[in-house]
């Protein structure tokens, strides 16, 4: 019989805010701790130790990615479409490789949470997330770096001798490669996803991944456990019963439940609706966790379903698989191994709502033997190289490849993927020396890793040298080495904005707020003597820059000189929904009360507001005596 699998290009078409820059500034700043437990008495000695392993406390050599809007246009967006008989599967090589839709063809049903709009908001680690469809996170605790970033993409031979959808890329906060290998099996009314990670390094490292599928929020959600480990916006963990449909739905709050999943139990999870329809995922044993996120039934979690889409478009929950029991946990992966495993998302319907009814009915769909047989075939296929590539990823994993002359079979990091970004460490890779740019503009990222900063301690000591040496030991803890560096480029850097804005952020960790907004202050006086147009690069700086200084300086208690920076900001950067609040933010340092709330009455968006924030909600207390207006509501807790 003709294998009738095929992956095609299509370009979809639908309302979409710009990315935008990423921003300039290296993120040297602590990470939030919204997902931190404070109190680990009472759980399991596993899970308490790799809740203590290596959490990450930095996002470099990751840059935040907070220069989008939210003005909506229609745009086009690359698409590969994984098709059979059975199934339509649409993937976004360019975002993460996001699956946006899982459509069964039988029954026209749409087995996810269909997002109508590309919306980002403050999500992933270094800020640019979406929702909807399934993601794979990789990394650390939280959304993946690479939400919003291209993936490789190429066509393989399947098990089965069909086709098969690679995608792979190189994660750099951890500096692990991984893949994701996508097929239908013929006949089959599953999607089969086998994903591995490989740690190349001559050391263990920290990994993390959870595969998370968004489905409509009305669904019931099935789960082989009796009991789950709930953690809210209170950084602490419960065991609990697991909370029935009625309880979920009238949780004021957002909240994860981890559920407790009896070792020996088939791992899987359903979400269905009142019919007994929907989704099902299941995979081999290795991705151990299951979990569940919801919203909450409160004004908070509502505002934030309304501004992650078109308000009325309804709203979701997610279905998670993970490594561990929770997503507060990271995996130990030796030196030079691999963790693989194989998931499976299939329709699914029970004639029963229970646990019971709903596995047995798995069984009958999906053997759990089919599973593991379909893990043994494709493993040895997860080293076939890939034949036409479809899309394209970063130049990241071709640089280490080439550092360290590596062998990593089946997800090649070619020399013709090294781009502008690379060129610089490319250079100081063969020649020892790190080169000036070639002309004026801010500073690239900086690459952190141990090898790169023997090399840079090692290359001629030029004030670029120097700043991006700083940056590295930095991210090593090394803070005091990192200023001796800093301060030695400002002697003869011909733009010392940048190491300025570097020496003030460690006041700021060292509680010196004076002297740091008087670093700000003077870093962004530079900045505007040296930014040649109002092209895009200078006015991500100006705005990175403004933002840091007139935080800074209202910190320290100076609206006058908060105001001097608000003023030079370009007028468009002054219209956007973060500078409006903080201009409402520098009028109540002013005292001008009816002033700031007046911006609240004129409107602003923040699009880069972070999950957990509630610095909108205590402004608002300081000029207003009234409730917060539903609008600016994105209380969690």
């Amino acid at each position: 019989m003709a294998i009738v699998t095929t992956i095609r290009r299509e370009v979809l078409t639908l309302p979409a805010a710009e990315l935008g820059p990423d921003n300039p500034l290296p993120p040297l700043r602590p990470l939030d701790t919204l997902h931190r437990v404070e109190e680990r008495d009472g759980l399991p000695r596993d899970m308490a130790r790799q809740i203590e392993y290596e959490p990450l406390r930095s996002l470099l050599p990751v840059h935040l990615r907070d220069g989008y809007g939210r003005a909506r246009a229609p745009r086009a967006l690359a698409a590969l479409v994984i098709e059979n008989d059975r199934l339509r599967v649409t993937v976004f090589p360019g975002l993460g490789g996001r699956i946006a839709s899982l459509h069964h063809k039988p029954t026209g049903r749409e087995l996810l949470y269909r997002n109508p709009v590309f919306q980002p908001a403050a999500f992933a680690l270094n800020g640019a997330w979406f929702s909807g469809g399934i993601e794979w996170n990789i990394g650390a605790t939280g959304h993946t770096t690479l939400a919003c970033a291209p993936l490789h993409a190429a066509r393989v031979t399947a098990p089965d001798g069909g086709e098969m959808l690679r995608l792979w890329e190189w994660e750099r906060l951890r500096d692990l490669p991984f893949q994701v290998d996508l097929w239908l099996p013929e006949g089959s009314d599953f999607l089969y996803a086998g994903v591995r990670i490989r740690n190349p390094h001559e050391r263990p490292v920290p990994t993390y991944w959870w595969s998370n599928t968004a489905v409509p929020e009305e669904r019931r959600v099935h789960v082989p456990a009796e009991e789950a480990w709930n953690f809210g916006y209170e950084r602490r963990l419960r065991r609990v019963p697991v909370p029935s449909y009625d309880e979920i739905r009238r949780h004021p709050h957002a909240a994860d439940y981890f559920y407790d999943l009896p070792d020996g139990r088939r791992r899987w999870i359903a979400a269905l609706d009142d019919d007994g329809y929907g989704l099902v995922q299941t995979s081999t044993d290795v991705l151990r966790g299951r979990k569940l996120f919801v919203w909450g039934a409160g004004p908070g979690g509502r505002r934030w379903q309304d501004w992650l889409t078109e308000p009325g478009s309804g709203g979701y929950c997610e279905i998670q698989a993970g490594l561990a029991r929770t997503q507060l946990e990271h995996v130990r992966l030796d030196a030079e191994s691999e963790v693989a495993w194989l998931e499976a998302y299939g329709p699914f319907w029970a004639p029963t709502q229970n646990a019971g009814a709903v596995e047995a009915r798995l069984e009958q769909v999906l053997p759990r033997a089919d599973v593991e047989a379909a893990y043994e075939a494709w493993k040895p296929c997860a080293d076939t190289e890939p034949g036409e590539v479809l899309a394209a990823g970063s130049g990241w994993g071709a640089l280490e490849v080439l550092r360290a002359d590596r062998k990593l079979p089946g997800t090649p990091f070619t020399e013709d993927t090294l781009g502008e970004e690379q060129e610089p460490w490319l250079a100081l890779l063969r020649a020892g020396v790190l080169p000036e740019p070639r002309r004026v503009r801010p500073p690239g990222g900086t690459l952190v890793a141990p090898h790169w900063r023997d090399m840079l301690e090692t290359a001629p000591a030029t004030p670029h040298t120097e700043y991006h040496l700083g940056v590295a030991q930095w991210h090593a803890g090394d803070r005091a080495q990192a200023v001796r560096s800093w301060e030695r480029a400002t002697e003869l850097a011909p733009s010392v904005w940048p190491l300025l804005r570097c020496l003030a952020v460690s006041d700021q960790e060292g509680g010196n707020h004076e002297r740091a907004a008087d670093r700000y202050a003077e870093a962004f006086d530079d900045l505007c003597r040296e930014r040649r147009d109002a092209g895009e690069v200078w006015t991500a700086a100006t705005a990175a820059l403004g933002r840091e200084a007139i935080e800074a300086l209202l910190t320290a208690r100076r609206p006058a000189d908060a105001r001097a920076v608000w003023e030079r900001l370009h007028p468009g950067t002054r219209a956007r929904g973060r500078f409006r609040f903080l201009e409402a933010q520098i009028l109540a340092a002013e005292g001008r009360r009816e002033e700031a709330r007046a911006v609240f009455e004129e409107g602003f968006e923040v699009a880069d507001l972070r999950e957990g924030a509630e610095a909108v909600g205590r402004l608002w207390e300081r000029v207003s005596d009234e409730p917060l207006p539903a609008r600016y509501d994105f209380r969690m807790r």
